[in-house]
């Protein structure tokens, strides 16, 4: 089972009292990249949702927002620093008398004055708020985590196909090679032959020749490793738990082997299932970008 690194989960919670919306989005990312928004009452958790994320999610671009906000509390936001604003005022009507201007505006620039105005917010987060929150956040991430594992099925079974092409690309070739060999040795040994005559050339020498070429040709081990190669990707696809960066290291030996058939076996007909095996594996890396 694999799992797609794009995402996404939400939860709120309403009661009348207490409102809270957590979403998350992720994309695919070699690494956790977190974007993070929370309440500034709660910055002191950040730690504690990164850890979370991190353990969760693992890896991808993640991008987290948890809105909150509380009902019905009618106490007073700002309080006024009243000796200060009629020292302001005074000082205001003062200069406003020596240079003979109107008083209409004094009591604005007095009010809004440095240290006039003084927030009376003294908002702390408490452990059943937060408790609150964190439901609410893991809720999310499960869904979040839900959302990855339904993508990374459609993933697997394109993956799947794209493997089964390769594998039935490969038996193809396997069937053109002893054709291929042959030809090979009746193309070099009728050269032979044309150049020198059927008497001017030692045959045993030839042969030998003949076999060392084809040998320096053959593709049967890169046959075997290849096919083993597909069928070890199939094996990680089917475990557990999601590995990506694995299954991009085995894509990379499988083109490794595709490029070796295709240098080495010097074949018109088999080069044309190459390119197909080489399109294939193209699309493969393609969706492993976003594999967990």
């Amino acid at each position: 089972m694999i799992k797609s690194m794009t995402g996404f989960g939400q939860s709120a919670y309403d009661d009348g009292r207490l409102q809270i919306g957590v979403e998350i989005k992720s994309l695919n990312s070699k690494f956790l990249d977190l974007n993070l928004r929370l309440p500034k009452i709660f910055a002191e958790r950040e730690i504690e949702i990164r850890n979370l994320i991190s353990e969760k999610l693992e890896r991808g671009k993640v991008s987290i927002v948890i809105d909150y906000q509380r009902y019905g509390d009618e106490s007073m936001k700002q309080s006024y620093n009243e000796a200060l604003f009629v020292s302001y005022y005074q000082e205001l009507k003062r200069l406003a008398d020596r240079v003979i201007a109107p008083h209409d505006n004094l009591f604005q620039l007095a009010l809004n004055s440095p240290d006039v105005i003084q927030s009376n917010l003294k908002e702390e987060s408490n452990d059943d708020e937060w408790n609150k929150i964190k439901t609410h956040l893991l809720e999310a991430i499960q869904k979040c985590d839900q959302f990855r594992k339904t993508e990374g099925s459609v993933l697997e079974k394109m993956l799947k196909e794209c493997i089964g092409v390769i594998g039935e690309e490969l038996k193809k070739v396997e069937v053109l090679d002893p054709k291929r060999v042959q030809r090979i040795r009746e193309r070099l040994k009728g050269n032979v032959v044309s150049f020198f005559g059927e008497e001017g050339f030692d045959t045993n020498r030839l042969e030998q020749e003949i076999i060392f070429y084809i040998e320096k040709l053959d593709i049967n081990e890169e046959k075997v490793r290849l096919k083993s190669h597909l069928d070890y990707f199939i094996q990680i696809l089917n475990e557990k738990q999601s590995n990506g960066k694995k299954l991009g290291f085995i894509s990379q030996e499988i083109g490794r082997e595709i490029n070796t058939i295709g240098s080495k076996a010097n074949d018109a007909e088999i080069q044309k299932h190459v390119v197909t095996m080489k399109e294939e594996l193209e699309k493969i890396k393609e969706q492993l970008n976003n594999v967990l």
